[in-house]
């Protein structure tokens, strides 16, 4: 029986000779056609709008149907969605799938080794959602940024009070309550009298008024409550920019959930609840660690 030679490769047919390929960079991108189509199969294109429409035109003069990309930073999501817009079928290929198939040949340009293995039919897409989840994904991913700035804003007017050594935190479970806010926003306002900020107490507020007075009793200077006005001011901005997001996110969802029925409803439902729980675990969390120092106190 002849054995094989360690440079046997073997032999695969074409499931695909309109694949073309993508070799993504953030000033360049190499693509790669089949070299039956033409007589340059792989071009540079520039990343400007212009040259990524120079690019679905020279596709569509190669009768390329389908395209894959690797997945690189953002610098894909431009091309990915011009040429989805122009009827290529376009997928997404992780790099390090690409990598570990054996038998690439040293001189074969990274688009033309993964147009080969395209039309092979060996590359296997990423998930990508359709357009309107992708938006609805956008609007909930910047929201997510926005509650992380948010917070480092808390903690940075918690900062103030306890520069002022006004033991705020102490007092309420959580400074950007009902109680906190509006005694941090009549401190920011001129009010200093600790009998006055502590009538803001809310009704549900566990701590007792004489507590709360007693703890605002602090240390003015200027520097301080003049970056407790700026961070307050900064987490005002955020909230009304998350306000945005969740409006942002309500159009696209009627017509999801008018498209997709109420199943494709509770995935989407349930990401959005996914990613609040998350942030009020941290809060629970945050506000036991401070209960179990008073308690220690």
């Amino acid at each position: 029986m002849p054995k094989r030679t360690t440079g046997d490769q073997p032999e695969f047919k074409p499931v695909n000779v309109s694949a073309a390929a993508i070799d993504i960079g953030s000033k360049m991108h190499m693509a790669a056609v089949n070299p039956e189509c033409a007589d340059m199969p792989v071009r540079a294109f520039g990343t400007f709008t212009k040259d990524l429409n120079d690019l679905a035109d020279w596709f569509k003069a190669c009768g390329v149907t389908s395209v894959a990309m690797e997945s690189t930073g953002v610098y894909w999501i431009p091309a990915y969605e011009i040429l989805e817009q122009r009827g290529f079928e376009v997928i997404l290929v992780n790099a390090r799938y690409a990598k570990n198939v054996p038998g690439r040949k040293t001189d074969v340009s990274d688009a033309a080794w993964l147009r080969q293995l395209h039309s092979y039919g060996l590359l296997r897409g990423s998930f990508r959602p359709d357009a309107e989840i992708a938006t609805l994904r956008a609007y909930l991913r910047q929201r997510e940024r926005l509650v992380e700035y948010a917070a480092a804003h808390i903690q940075h007017m918690q900062k103030a009070l306890m520069e002022m050594n006004l033991q705020l935190h102490h007092v309420v479970s959580d400074i950007t309550g009902a109680t906190g806010m509006r005694i941090i926003r009549a401190i920011v306002a001129g009010e200093r009298n600790p009998d006055v900020l502590a009538t803001y107490r809310d009704v549900r507020c566990h701590s007792s008024l004489e507590t709360i007075r007693a703890a605002l009793v602090g240390n003015d200077r200027h520097e301080h409550v003049f970056a407790l006005s700026q961070s307050l001011e900064l987490y005002d901005v955020y909230q009304a920019k998350m306000l945005d997001c969740d409006r942002k996110a309500r159009s696209p969802d009627r017509r999801a959930r008018k498209k997709r029925g109420k199943t494709g409803w509770k995935a989407i439902q349930t990401t959005h609840q996914d990613q609040t729980g998350q942030h009020a675990r941290l809060r629970r969390q945050d506000r036991a660690v401070r209960r179990a120092r008073r308690r220690s106190d």
